[in-house]
């Protein structure tokens, strides 16, 4: 056996196996020479690990195509939010903005009360509350004279 080469002992390797037909067209040696069922039969370990790749290629694929399919999704899903958040934002700078022009209106219409004047901070003083100097802490009296100052006066609305 030192003496013989691997060639020698296995002729099947350098023998064709497809009988070559002249009617067969072009790709009369691609037809014969890569039967599946016939490399199958003559190499089961390769056809084995053939098909696993096969199916692990095609694993593969689903999952690329599924991973592409949810990231589309997702992508529609964040554009839908990130509209519905701007149309928000419009939304509420516009209602701001109407608040303020009816709140510029309604104090361009309003006056001041007679007993008010317009003033600052340095012509402002401090005074002591009456009340607290003159001693009355009676609790009754001072809740009539709330509900009192608050029905006697209306609100005014505004700044």
């Amino acid at each position: 056996m030192f003496g013989v080469s691997y060639w020698t002992l296995h002729p099947a390797l350098f023998e064709s196996t497809v009988s070559i037909d002249r009617s067969s067209g072009p790709l009369r040696l691609i037809h014969g020479s890569f039967s599946p069922k016939k490399v199958a039969r003559q190499y089961p370990v390769i056809a084995g690990l053939h098909r696993a790749t096969d199916g692990a290629l095609l694993g593969v694929l689903i999952a690329v195509l599924m991973m592409s399919a949810l990231s589309l999704h997702w992508r529609h899903l964040w554009t839908v939010a990130y509209t519905q958040l701007e149309t928000t934002r419009d939304l509420t700078q516009k209602l701001k903005y109407s608040t303020a022009i009816l709140e510029q209106h309604l104090l361009k219409r309003s006056t001041l009360p007679l007993s008010m004047v317009r003033t600052n901070a340095e012509k402002l003083h401090y005074l002591d509350n009456s009340e607290n100097s003159s001693g009355i802490n009676d609790d009754d009296s001072h809740q009539e004279s709330l509900i009192h100052r608050l029905s006697a006066h209306p609100i005014n609305y505004g700044y």
